[in-house]
């Protein structure tokens, strides 16, 4: 089973959101690997639609250029390969920056199944609104606020 990542949009009602739900397959993609521009353009992803144009075919005539023949040709294969790779995370990015939060991840032979599932677990679910976002955290009294303690990469270094 190939797993969706579920995509809500941010205003409007439980139900319309639900009705408004888009799922995306995470996963290799090959119709994203065959054609990468088109597949980027099918999907909305303009500036990423250009930008495959552009390489894919600055990579043809580099190979020109300097005498490799289909080498050149086969420099294309990488963006092909990333597109194929990085397509669906592409798309989640996009939805991402249109308003869309994600809800979750559920599991589906295909996107009808993954679908159904999603509707039989946000029906499930009890309708509870949306936390308000402080923009500045409240504080108790007396007590200094809470620090994070300053990490170097991966690892959080407490205080002494």
């Amino acid at each position: 089973m190939a797993s969706h990542v579920v995509m809500l949009p941010a205003a409007g009602s439980p139900q319309n959101r639900t009705d408004q739900a888009v799922l995306v397959r995470d996963g290799f993609s090959w119709p994203a690997f065959l054609v990468p521009p088109l597949w980027l353009l099918w999907h909305r992803l303009w500036a990423e639609g250009i930008i495959a144009i552009l390489l894919m075919g600055a990579f043809s005539g580099l190979g020109e250029v300097a005498g490799m023949g289909a080498a050149g040709s086969l420099l294309g294969l990488l963006v092909s390969i990333y597109v194929g790779l990085e397509g669906q995370a592409m798309r989640i990015a996009a939805l991402r920056r249109r308003g869309y939060r994600q809800w979750g991840v559920v599991e589906g032979g295909n996107a009808d199944e993954a679908y159904m599932r999603y509707a039989l677990e946000a029906g499930a679910e009890p309708d509870r609104p949306e936390p308000a976002v402080a923009i500045v955290p409240a504080e108790t009294a007396g007590q200094r606020p809470a620090r994070p303690a300053p990490s170097l990469g991966l690892i959080p270094y407490g205080r002494n």
